[in-house]
């Protein structure tokens, strides 16, 4: 099975949405490049990116 992290992007940051909602976010790092070095070194071999 291939798992593939998803990172959504948003203004530059990577964030979740609540409920789909584009004025519920929270915000998990002001640097995308560095929140996808983290997925590469768990062991990703692909990532997801959504630009919102």
């Amino acid at each position: 099975m291939l798992l593939i992290p998803a990172i959504d992007l948003k203004g530059g940051q990577c964030v979740r949405l609540r409920q789909g909602e584009m004025d519920d976010v929270t915000v998990f790092s002001d640097s995308p490049v560095e929140m996808a070095q983290q997925w590469f070194d768990a062991g990703a071999r692909r990532l997801h990116m959504v630009d919102l």
